[in-house]
């Protein structure tokens, strides 16, 4: 839609763009408290109904809401925003139209009536020609979107600018991990455009590489956090402009950690098959860097990847693959972005393989995947909360397959107060399994009441 259009919409809302230019409208916005938005709004003269018809909300949710509920979710506040006519920006949710093309150069607009599997092709393709060298999949016309907007660059730069930025990587990803993607992406992409001028500036070819590596490793996080927020065209030019950059800096455990994230974003999206694909590519470049942690992290995501393909011999053939080389890795000696796959991230790792093995080919699997998630779940601290919460679901599911209904119902609301706080889109898809075994045995008191608060927790 034009100016011109956007500005004829605007005249029919019944909320006037002037209301969010208020200062107390613009701190709550801001804060996302919006109980006290809603507030505001009554004060302006919008009635509870208006506000539930243009939120898509119940009047009983509104009035919750402005009794104080907090809205957490990144999908719920995005559909707020639109539905009241909000910009996106004032809320942190950075994907207003005037965002959006300082971020992504509006890719997500221009592809957004593209089939998935498209998409999916279209990058598969891009991979290969920045792994191999090669058009294995087809050719790679696409744009990867343009470069975020720019403040002006310094004229030179040396070691001491990039290790802020790599310094500022570390420090958004431990956010990233602890409280989800949706409480630091908008800071991830505002850290990326201040980077990304850097290739502009002078510098020693040393510098220069280490810079192509950091940044790389900077998109690869604006990738990750925008997948987990749900915009999974942002994730799609983020990781590809992330493989060009690793590429250039000439860092093969790089390039193998961005495929294995970017198929992460396939297997998410139930495409075993192309996800596959891009873990093949990521053990090229981990067996060209002779990284074994690299190598078992895309064989435990191979696993994963054929456990959904219900090929249980070929996804315990890989999950040996990846315990057999995490055993041999060097976890001193390892890359900063590998090291995340530790102890604890292995036995996660195999709880998962086994738990999709459970539900999809054998039943027996989950007395491999229990202990497994058990000791996932006791190991991971505050700082790994949302891999904690993804865990607890998983563990929930397996006792209810086992029939331990108590108990998986106790891990089941263990799980959902885990995820209380936390701001990531993949909660409820990594919840969806709990929530299909509960409500299959709403017969059981106990499954009735987790099924209902799950229900309660995906409806929010």
């Amino acid at each position: 839609m034009d100016a011109s259009g956007a500005a004829d919409a605007r005249q029919g809302h019944p909320i006037s763009s002037d209301v969010w230019e208020k200062r107390e409208m613009r701190e709550a916005l801001a804060a996302r408290e919006i109980s006290a938005v809603y507030r505001n709004l009554r004060k302006e003269g919008i009635s509870q109904r208006q506000i539930a018809a243009l939120t898509g909300q119940s009047q009983s949710e509104v009035s919750e809401i402005l009794k104080g509920r907090q809205v957490m979710a990144y999908d719920v506040l995005a559909r707020i925003a639109d539905g009241l006519g909000v910009p996106r920006g004032y809320m942190g949710l950075a994907y207003d139209e005037a965002t959006e093309i300082q971020v992504v150069g509006a890719a997500d607009e221009q592809q957004a009536e593209e089939d998935e599997s498209v998409k999916r092709r279209n990058f598969l393709a891009h991979a290969a020609q920045v792994t191999m060298g090669a058009a294995v999949f087809g050719s790679s016309p696409q744009a990867w979107g343009a470069s975020p907007a720019r403040t002006p660059a310094p004229g030179h730069i040396g070691m001491t600018d990039v290790r802020q930025v790599e310094a500022a990587t570390r420090a958004l990803r431990a956010l990233d991990y602890q409280y989800g993607g949706g409480f630091c992406r908008d800071a991830v992409v505002a850290q990326l455009s201040w980077g990304q001028q850097m290739l502009d500036s002078s510098a020693t070819s040393v510098v220069k590489s280490r810079l192509y590596v950091a940044l790389a490793d900077l998109h690869s996080l604006a990738g990750w956090t925008s997948f987990d927020t749900g915009l999974m065209d942002s994730a799609r030019g983020h990781f590809a402009n992330a493989l060009e950059l690793a590429k250039q800096g000439d860092n093969n455990p790089l390039v193998a950690n961005i495929l294995y994230r970017m198929g992460r974003v396939y297997l998410h999206q139930e495409a075993p098959n192309d996800a596959l694909k891009l873990f093949q590519l990521g053990q090229i470049a981990a067996q060209e860097a002779g990284s074994e942690l690299a190598i078992a992290v895309l064989a435990a995501n191979q696993a994963w990847a054929y456990a959904m393909m219900e090929n249980e011999d070929q996804a315990l053939k890989l999950l040996g693959l990846a315990k057999d080389e995490f055993a041999r890795a060097n976890l001193a000696e390892a890359e900063d972005w590998v090291k995340f796959f530790n102890e604890t991230d292995v036995y996660a790792m195999i709880g998962t393989v086994h738990t999709v093995l459970a539900r999809n080919v054998d039943l027996r699997h989950t007395k491999y995947a229990i202990p497994a998630l058990t000791r996932a779940v006791d190991a991971y601290g505050e700082d790994m909360q949302r891999s904690k919460t993804f865990n607890l679901g998983a563990l929930a599911t397996n006792h209810l397959l086992e029939g331990d209904i108590d108990h998986g119902a106790r891990v089941g609301r263990a799980a959902l107060e885990a995820a209380e706080g936390l701001k990531s889109a993949r909660i409820k898809d990594r919840m969806t399994p709990l929530k299909e075994e509960a409500e299959k045995r709403k017969n059981n008191p106990d499954a009735r009441e987790l099924a209902e608060r799950l229900g309660l927790f995906f409806a929010a």
